[in-house]
């Protein structure tokens, strides 16, 4: 794929995203068939805003199946994708309408890309704090189980809106976060309980992952960037009406967002 084919595909995947329509597919002299190529046309988003941090899709079955993948995804969060807690989060245009709760790391080193693959215990040391976070995505594909995994990087991993939550208390490097419980609620409606786990067994292990992953492909982690790890429950299904969801990450805090038509 030329470099002016991805910048193509990457404006025609972008346009959707701002018109709030869909995209059957992409056509095929602008479709990725690789991951470096999925890559390469979503590098174009960071000339459209300053960039906040990444996301990883899919590091759960339950997030794989839900969009058809075999494994995890890196994506781009803007700035301009970010809804302060405590702001409404809409819903118009949204067809997953699903709320994610995530652990999110913040960046206090970088990690340049490199020959030798991140160890685990590098990447935290390069850590500053762990946040909470609800990540609401959606795609501008019409049928997103369709899009394979390069178009969905293409796609930007499916991000659309993030929620940043509180920073989490210092002692938070002493808990085993693989085994640590996020009860969510959906408006009374019903009570889903996420486990740390589900997060490619741990959600230190899915940041390492990231960091090989954008260091495979020419990309750094930055300092202040952030991270959010992917979903540790089921995705919650929410109404296109609108309702309000909390996330108790017990001791490390507890966030509350309300969703609107």
């Amino acid at each position: 794929m030329t470099p002016d084919a991805a910048r193509e595909a990457c404006a025609l995947i972008w346009g959707h995203r701002r018109a709030g329509t869909r995209l059957g597919a992409l056509p095929p002299a602008l479709r990725p068939a690789t991951r470096a190529e999925g890559y390469a046309i979503q590098a174009g988003l960071e000339t459209l805003g300053p960039l906040w941090g990444w996301k990883i899709a899919a590091t759960s079955v339950a997030g794989q199946r839900h969009i058809n993948v075999d494994g995890p995804l890196a994506g781009r969060i803007l700035a301009s994708m970010l809804v302060p807690e405590g702001a409404p989060v809409p819903l118009a245009g949204n067809a997953m309408l699903v709320a994610e709760p995530e652990f999110v790391f913040r960046m206090g080193q970088d990690l340049p890309p490199r020959d030798a693959a991140y160890t685990q215990a590098e990447v935290m040391e390069a850590v500053a704090a762990l946040h909470l976070g609800i990540e609401v995505p959606d795609s501008r594909f019409a049928d997103v189980t369709a899009a394979g995994g390069p178009g969905l990087i293409a796609d930007n991993a499916c991000a659309h809106l993030m929620v940043p939550g509180p920073e989490a208390p210092a002692p938070w490097r002493d808990l085993d976060l693989a085994r640590h419980r996020v009860a969510c609620t959906v408006e009374g409606r019903y009570a889903r309980e996420g486990l740390g786990a589900n997060v490619l067994g741990d959600p230190r292990s899915a940041l390492a992952w990231l960091a090989n992953e954008l260091s495979r492909h020419g990309a750094a982690l930055r300092a202040g960037h952030f991270v959010t790890t992917g979903t540790c429950a089921v995705p919650l299904d929410l109404r296109p009406t609108g309702e309000s969801i909390t996330a108790d990450y017990g001791a490390l805090g507890r966030m509350a967002v309300r969703f609107t038509p």
